[in-house]
């Protein structure tokens, strides 16, 4: 079994450097332009996305009009009340700096959910793939399963996410970069 996973395309939160896991938004002008350079030959697979408009655009221009089926188990962690503000933004408010401060993957930003909740709700999902799949989905997501499968690696979260439109090719014992 293959299982590709995707990293969506750039959006204004990507350009800006800003927290953006619920907020819906499209892709960016730039976004759009880099999709429509890559070309990947992913056929007689089912194709999965989050839901969010990100991923739905993203899979359209990759692959076109085809078939898809929506997993909101998918989506990227949700920031809380840190959602599409960037550090700049943030670096003095008590409640960024407490999120900040000892285990990030357990801490939790207020209305949000932590890194470990997300990677619970992604890897539960993640289990169910019975068969060759393209998944369109975010960086956080890939990265989270990406350091489940292969903690020989030693790579933390950021060091797994790829760039937009970017991704991996999955089997069962091992991986390669898509592009």
């Amino acid at each position: 079994m293959r299982i590709y996973l995707i990293r969506h395309g750039k959006t204004e939160a990507n350009e800006r450097h800003l927290y953006c896991g619920n907020t819906d938004l499209s892709l960016s002008d730039a976004g759009r332009a880099e999709l429509q350079k890559l070309h990947y030959d992913i056929k007689n697979v089912r194709f999965l996305t989050s839901g969010m408009k990100r991923t739905n655009e993203t899979l359209h221009i990759l692959f076109g009009d085809v078939p898809y089926e929506v997993d909101p188990r998918f989506r990227e962690m949700d920031f809380g009340i840190f959602e599409m503000h960037g550090y700049e933004e943030l670096k003095e408010d008590s409640d960024y700096q407490r999120w900040l401060t000892g285990d990030n993957e357990a801490n939790i930003p207020p209305d949000g959910e932590s890194g470990m909740q997300m990677t619970g709700r992604v890897l539960q999902a993640f289990s169910q793939i019975r068969q060759d799949t393209c998944v369109i989905t975010h960086g956080g997501v890939i990265a989270a399963i990406m350091e489940h499968l292969f903690p020989g690696e030693n790579r933390n979260r950021y060091q797994w996410q790829p760039m937009p439109g970017r991704g991996y090719i999955v089997t069962e014992t091992k991986y390669q970069h898509l592009i």
